[in-house]
This record gives structure tokens, C-alpha cells and sequence, in this order.
């Protein structure tokens, strides 16, 4: 993946100045490659710990995650990595997009690309560019209010757009048009602006522009000088649902039914439009959704039981029937170039498993020959995914998730045979929180050929748990990669 070399305090950047155009800058001629970046400067108030020294044998890493659970922690990985990240989510302003436009969901892409945007000084123009596209409409205005801001921003009288050069101004904001115009033409859906993000509707405007999500990405990094190598795990113009299926035969349908059901007000919908379907993408159409579901981070510590457990997750196509899409290709080829794989912190079934039950994944991880260590990155406590999971659940369900092939049904009996690896073939290392509310029977998960790691993390001050920071992830990592040294 190219990149723009965008400085975040450019020269002669003012709205007047001709020579501020991204597009005017060099590109790398070759794909990138996970070599350090040495002249990353930390937050303010952050360790330079975290930079690693910037020695020339920096760990690379491919960190599979989803949309806010890895955020805190992604300066432990520097610029050397791949985060692979689900395109399932159906909540927040996703789902209101998703509802009126379908596609992909890019919520949790653009939560980690606004993260990955480099530190710049408050005037510049970097800044300001992120100050935007990081910008929600608050979640509890009215919708003449929401849609009032909207105008003024796509119009471009907004102080938003302050400092801000004018060239990359009207680019934002010839997209932000353009997103628009699609809502327009489809005026008798009545999108919603309420807590709607400005980053999300640039990014599925350049999404639907190109018809290609890797290329709203590289557009999306471009302009904010992130660097950020990150990957669809799927890579396609169509909706993507996900559901589970309960260990009492019990099916649930899309990430929030999953992970945290928002119950939605009923409403009747004269809409009688019926889009064309493509005869390739088994990805195509969309399941009826709900309107802009607005889901209170918060709320996760209090939910509603599963009936059940999830015994496993799958993807399905519009007509409800599992389907078995292809991983991006650059996924499993990332699997072979880096050195560390992390299952982040987060959501179990609906952030990272959607990004492992895919065909090929478990070959990809297991055979690899660059990976020098498996990491798996211990919740300190459960959600409604993961209620009464102990830590050999985790892994225990990683792998067998891993292990199901996920190969479309044969037909006369006719299929290659899968390959079943062992657990340590997918991970290797446990890190896990001291003071964790999850148990970590480490005896078990040792003879599991697993090795755990303890780390002192920081206090969450609204839930009084441990969680991780960039840190003592940084610091764990390094414990690991010392000890095979030893080894």
C-alpha cells in the first residue's frame, strides 16, 4: 500500500498556497513493507517507550481487531503493522448508510484511521483536516437541527473548514457532495444526520465513487498523512452480515442483534424500491435493517443474556443463506511478510471472529513461516458474547473457529480433507491483565502449549477494571520476542 508523504505542518499550506495539493506529492513506487517508521513522535504525555528504539530489527506485526477495542493500544505496534479489520458492523451511523446506500460497513475502518492519524500541532492544517472528519453530529439533536449543520458543512460555511487549505477543502467537500447527491436519489428513505459522522459519509462517498474500498482507504490516508496500512477483511461493494448460531439451535442476525441489541421503535416503510442484484457477489443485497442504531458504549457492562452460547459464527447473503466469501487476498499475504500476529482486545464473535471464519485463514496463520509468535490479547472481562467465558474458552473457541475450514458445502461426497492444527499452530502466547475478572487457569492453558504473560495495565475509572494501554502492550511484546531470542 503507497502513501502520500503529507507533512502535518507543511509549508507555505495556506488556503492561497497552489503547491498544497496531495495530489501534487510523490508516492512509493513499491508496496509498503513492515520496516519501522524512525521518525515517529509520540503523543503528548506518552512514553518513548513506545517507539521501540526505531532499531532496525522492529518487530512487524498483522494485529486483527475491531473498531474501538484496539484503538488505545495502537501505538504499541508503531508504524510497522497491518490491522485487519471486519466490515460487519450494522450500528451507529453505519447502519443508517448501510440502510439508505448498502455497501460495506466502514465505521470501525474510519475509527482506525482517524486514530492512526499522526500527532500535529493545533494550528496546522492536518489537524483540522482530522478535527472534521472525526466530527458526529450529536446523537440527541433533532433532525432539523442535524440537518441544518450538515448544510452548512457540505456548503462549506461551517468552522470546520477553518484552516483548512482550499484544495483539499473542495476535495472533502466535492465527496461530501457527492454523498449527497447518492441520498438524494433516494430521497423516500429520509437518511438520517443524527449522530452521523462526517469521516463515515467521506469515506463511503469515496467507497462508492471508486466502486473500491481499498481505494477510499488509500484516499482516506492520503489526505491525512496516516500511513495506515490497514485491510478490509473482505473486500467487496456489497453489504456484509454476519450472524450466529446459539448452541441451542437459536440464530441471531447482524452485529448489534449479536453483541448488543438496540431495540429499535416500530414504523411502517411505504418504501416499495427494489434494487438490482449483481450475479457474481453472493455479498449482494441487504437484509431489512433498522434505522441508525445508536448504541451507548457504556451499555455493554449491562446486557441482556445470550438463551444461549455461541457455538459458531458464519456470514450469510440477503436471502439469509450461508455464504462463504473470500478473505482479501493482501490478508493472507500478510500472514507470510510480519513477524507477530495479535488477536486484539474486543469483541470476540463480532470483531474478531469474523476476520478468522474465512477459507483459508487457518492455513494462512498456522504455515506461516515469518510468524514468530501468536498473540492473544486477554479481555479483562466479558461482554454478552463472551458471558462465563474462562480464558481457555477464548482459546479454545479461536481455534476451533479456526479449524472448521469454513469450505462451501460439497456435493456426492467429493471435498480435499481439512487439516485440524493443534491450538498452539494458531496461538502461542496468552497476555492477560493483572487483576483480569476473566479466569486464567494457567496450568491448563501451559499444557495447552500456550504461555501466559501477566501485565500491570491502567485502571479504567468507570469500570474499575484494568485494561490495556499501549505500554504494557508494548512491554509484553517485547517480553516474548526476548524469550524466543533466548530460546
Amino acid at each position: 500500500m503507497s502513501y502520500f508523504t503529507l507533512s502535518p505542518n507543511p509549508p507555505n499550506s495556506g488556503a492561497d498556497s497552489p503547491s498544497s495539493s496531495v495530489f501534487d506529492l510523490p508516492t512509493q513506487p513499491k508496496p509498503a513493507q513492515a520496516t519501522p517508521d524512525r521518525h515517529l513522535r509520540p503523543v503528548a504525555g506518552q512514553s518513548t517507550e513506545l517507539l521501540g528504539g526505531a532499531s532496525a530489527d522492529e518487530p512487524s506485526f498483522v494485529v486483527i481487531s475491531g473498531g474501538t477495542g484496539c484503538n488505545s493500544i495502537c501505538f504499541a505496534f508503531g508504524r510497522s503493522a497491518c490491522y485487519i479489520l471486519p466490515v460487519s458492523d450494522d450500528g451507529g451511523s453505519s447502519s443508517e448508510i448501510i440502510r439508505v446506500l448498502g455497501g460495506p460497513s466502514i465505521g470501525d475502518i474510519r475509527s482506525r484511521l482517524i486514530r492512526l492519524i499522526p500527532p500535529a500541532d493545533a494550528s496546522s492544517p492536518l489537524e483540522a483536516i482530522r478535527k472534521l472528519l472525526a466530527y458526529r453530529f450529536p446523537a440527541h439533536c433533532t433532525e432539523r437541527e442535524a440537518r441544518d449543520e450538515w448544510r452548512d458543512i457540505v456548503e462549506g460555511r461551517s468552522k470546520l473548514w477553518h484552516g483548512i487549505p482550499n484544495d483539499r477543502k473542495e476535495m472533502i467537500r466535492g465527496f461530501l457532495v457527492y454523498f449527497e447527491s447518492e441520498i438524494l436519489k433516494r430521497a423516500h428513505k429520509n437518511f438520517s444526520f443524527v449522530n452521523g459522522s462526517i469521516g463515515n459519509y467521506f469515506l463511503s462517498a469515496a467507497q462508492a465513487f471508486f466502486r473500491s474500498l481499498p481505494s477510499a482507504i488509500f484516499l482516506f490516508s492520503s489526505i491525512t498523512n496516516s500511513q495506515a496500512n490497514i485491510l478490509p477483511v473482505i473486500v467487496t461493494n456489497h453489504t456484509v452480515t454476519i450472524a450466529a448460531e446459539l448452541e441451542n439451535g437459536e440464530r441471531l442476525v447482524g452485529q448489534c442483534e449479536i453483541s448488543h441489541p438496540v431495540r429499535q421503535p416500530l414504523r411502517i416503510d411505504v418504501s416499495t424500491e427494489s434494487e438490482p442484484s449483481s450475479p457474481v457477489d453472493p455479498l449482494d443485497g441487504t437484509l431489512p435493517r433498522s434505522r441508525n442504531v445508536q448504541f451507548q458504549a457504556e451499555d455493554k457492562d449491562h446486557f441482556e443474556p445470550l438463551s444461549s452460547r455461541i457455538s459458531r459464527l458464519f456470514y450469510i447473503n440477503a436471502y439469509g443463506n450461508e455464504i462463504h466469501p473470500s478473505p482479501n487476498p493482501d490478508y493472507i499475504a500478510s500472514l507470510s511478510r510480519y513477524d507477530v500476529l495479535v488477536y486484539s482486545c474486543g469483541s470476540l464473535w463480532t470483531s474478531i471472529m469474523p476476520c478468522l471464519a474465512l477459507k483459508g485463514i487457518a492455513n494462512g496463520i498456522a504455515r506461516s513461516r515469518t510468524l514468530r509468535a501468536k498473540v492473544l490479547l486477554l479481555n479483562s472481562a466479558n461482554d454478552r458474547e463472551t458471558d462465563g467465558y474462562t480464558a481457555v474458552d477464548y482459546i479454545r473457541t479461536i481455534t476451533r473457529t479456526l479449524n472448521d475450514g469454513h469450505h462451501a458445502q460439497t456435493y456426492g461426497g467429493l471435498s480435499k480433507a481439512d487439516t485440524t492444527y493443534p491450538i498452539s499452530a494458531f496461538i502461542t502466547y496468552l497476555v492477560y491483565l493483572k487483576g483480569t475478572a476473566v479466569e486464567v487457569d494457567i496450568p491448563t492453558i501451559t499444557a495447552l502449549g500456550v504461555r501466559c504473560v501477566e501485565v500491570d495495565g491502567s485502571l479504567d475509572e468507570r469500570t474499575k477494571l484494568p485494561q490495556f494501554d499501549a505500554l504494557c502492550v508494548t512491554r509484553a511484546v517485547r517480553n516474548i520476542l526476548d524469550s524466543l531470542r533466548e530460546d
